[in-house]
């Protein structure tokens, strides 16, 4: 869950523009006959991601010959950072991953420092293979995310699950549960035996996303709409919002989340998991293949029981500057990366491909990956992340859940700190 830095990005562009960079890297044609290809990512080379766009690549140099391509590893925080800077310079890409959502791809988009990709989406049929709440973070209106025109494509897609030790499970007699009333009976044995069910961290984001999917079992598309999109107000003081609230506390109150986890961060939780002392953790994909390669006993993971909305979204889009003067041959490169190839290679080295064929995925474990993310994509399930709808609003979760777990708040005054800041920030918004 990456955190919103609008503020930042508007300044500095306001900077460039000011300073007259906003005018610099080219002439931003589609440059048919360019024979250089500037691609930036930032993924590491034995990521899924990392390991599938280097043999998109390879497929790119064969299908163009005469075309170099000049790849450069980036670092996250320096893209993030530093993407208007970047975009306006001629020693900038053609192509780079950059992140989803309002204050990063919509804030440039909304600058017309990005391509507008509807057309080529229409054309080459991305907009088929992407399903409605992933085309969400692809398409922006004035900088807000879920309509409008196309200003990126993800193909891999991100979710938050339960992890759970099989071996843990199997000790205590707990089976895997498919409803909700199962899950929590499932906690009440292993709180009955003298052990805490689930992994947590309050000082980073999963405690948040934890209100979130509590919030999200009595949700539905509205109520999502609503708190990431701005459709209609939302009320802090009902269900869904209390709910999450409330049960998130009851759960401190029996024991299913550790009252000394306010303080951890989630590293600690991930190696609890992995060292074999939590049973289970709801936390995102992102884990997955760490833990494929780190964990020593049996385990896996399910959805969380009995939600039709779940926390996530696609992941990180391919991005084309509008000063980019190799178009045709970026929209070449995103149309390789959604093909069926590359989105096995996603899918087998613990990825989650937005178009994968879960038959063309070896291994067990990763199939089930990719089938339950299929089944939420199915349902137009993807909630987005509690922190996405207002900058600065990740703090301000963090903060009152940290609160929940130390007992030092009631959920009324958790409610009341939370929803002041977005109302603010949605205002803000609106007035922009």
């Amino acid at each position: 869950m990456r955190r919103f830095r609008r503020v930042a990005v508007v300044a500095m562009v306001a900077a460039l523009t000011a300073t007259g960079l906003a005018a610099c890297g080219g002439d931003g044609d589609d440059s048919g006959d360019a024979n250089v290809l500037k691609l930036w990512h930032y993924e590491s080379a034995n990521s899924a991601m990392g390991i599938a766009w280097d043999r998109a690549i390879e497929i790119f140099k064969e299908e163009h010959e005469g075309v170099e391509v000049r790849f450069e590893r980036k670092a996250f925080e320096q893209i993030q950072q530093n993407a208007g800077m970047i975009i306006n310079s001629s020693e900038g890409p053609d192509i780079m991953e950059y992140n989803k959502g309002n204050a990063t791809s919509g804030l440039l988009s909304s600058q017309g420092l990005l391509t507008d990709l509807t057309e080529e989406a229409t054309k080459r049929g991305w907009d088929k293979a992407l399903s409605p709440s992933l085309q969400t973070t692809a398409r922006y209106d004035n900088g807000v995310m879920g309509s409008g025109n196309w200003y990126g494509v993800p193909n891999y897609g991100e979710y938050v699950m339960v992890y759970y030790n099989k071996e843990l499970f199997a000790e205590h007699g707990v089976e895997v549960p498919t409803t909700f009333a199962d899950f929590t009976a499932a906690m009440d044995t292993f709180v009955a035996k003298g052990v805490t069910p689930l992994g947590m961290s309050g000082a980073e984001y999963p405690a948040g996303q934890l209100f979130y999917q509590l919030a999200l079992s009595r949700a539905d598309r509205a109520f999502v709409d609503n708190y990431q999109l701005y459709a209609n107000p939302v009320d802090f003081t009902a269900d869904p919002v209390r709910y999450g609230a409330e049960t998130f506390a009851e759960w401190v109150g029996k024991g299913y989340v550790a009252k000394d986890s306010a303080s951890l961060k989630a590293e600690d939780m991930g190696t609890a998991f992995i060292s074999g002392k939590a049973p289970m953790i709801v936390s995102g994909s992102w884990w997955y293949g760490r833990f494929k390669s780190e964990i020593k006993f049996d385990w896996d993971s399910f959805l969380f029981p009995g939600n039709t909305m779940h926390a996530g979204s696609s992941g990180n889009l391919w991005v084309v500057p509008e000063t980019s003067k190799a178009k045709n041959l970026a929209y070449d490169f995103i149309d390789i990366t959604l093909r069926p190839e590359i989105q096995a290679l996603i899918g087998n080295n613990g990825g989650v491909p937005v178009s994968g064929d879960p038959a063309s995925i070896s291994d067990e474990k990763d199939r089930r990956l990719i089938e339950n993310f299929n089944t939420i994509s199915s349902q137009d399930g993807l909630a987005f992340y509690p922190d996405w709808p207002v900058p600065g609003y990740y703090d301000v979760l963090v903060s009152g859940f940290q609160s929940l777990i130390n007992q030092s708040r009631t959920p009324d005054q958790v409610l009341d700190a939370i929803a002041k800041p977005y109302q603010d920030g949605v205002a803000e918004i609106k007035r922009d």
